[in-house]
This record gives structure tokens, sequence and C-alpha cells, in this order.
């Protein structure tokens, strides 16, 4: 199956967002998880992406690696909304990116809201 097939099925919504009120910056974060190749490859081409990922309303982003595994990365970015982390995930830049960079197999993506209670 393809990247880009995978990355959408793997999608998950997790949370609501009140449907009275528009959601902060905060309170939208996508979760994005795999294992990369090379951490050092990866990450020059990340930072190298960065600029794109703000164009598509990506911001306040942050980088975990696993304490175990070096190369089992995790990434976060906020949005402003869940149709605009949404339409991210799905991006046929952020495939090509995640090729280039070295993710192996699927990534594990999921977006989730901040619970207010």
């Amino acid at each position: 199956m393809k990247v880009r097939n995978l990355l959408i099925a793997g999608l998950m919504v997790v949370g609501t967002i009140g449907a009275m009120s528009a959601a902060q910056a905060e309170d939208v974060r996508l979760f994005a998880r795999h294992e990369v190749a090379d951490y050092g490859l990866w990450r020059k081409a990340f930072d190298a992406f960065a600029s794109t990922a703000r164009k598509a309303g990506a911001i306040n982003g942050a980088v975990y690696r696993s304490a175990d595994n070096a190369n089992d990365v995790t990434v976060t970015h906020d949005f402003h909304s869940v149709a605009k982390a949404k339409a991210f995930a799905a991006s046929p830049e952020l495939k090509a990116a995640m090729e280039k960079a070295g993710v192996k197999g699927p990534p594990q993506i999921w977006i989730a809201t901040k619970s207010m209670k």
C-alpha cells in the first residue's frame, strides 16, 4: 500500500472541539510517530521542511526521540483547527518529505484536541 494511503488510514481523531467556539492553536495537536533509517539525515530533512509545514498551518512543533531507540521519533505540531491538521497530514508534500527523509514504514498519526475537563 502506498505511504499516502497508509497515512490517511492511520489518521485517528481524538476528542472534539466545542461547536460554539473556535479552537486556539494550542488546542489542536498532531502527533506523528515513525522510525527513521538515520536520525541525523532525517533531522536535516525535517528542518528543511519547516517552512513548508508553517505555510500549511503547523506551529509550535517539537521532536522527541525514544529513550530506547534514537531512530524512533515522535513529532508534534499545533494547529488552529482540526481541518488544517488533517490537511497537513494528508498532504503530498509531507508524504514526499517523509520518503526523502528515510522514514521506515507507515507513520502513526493522530490528532487530539485539548480536554477542558
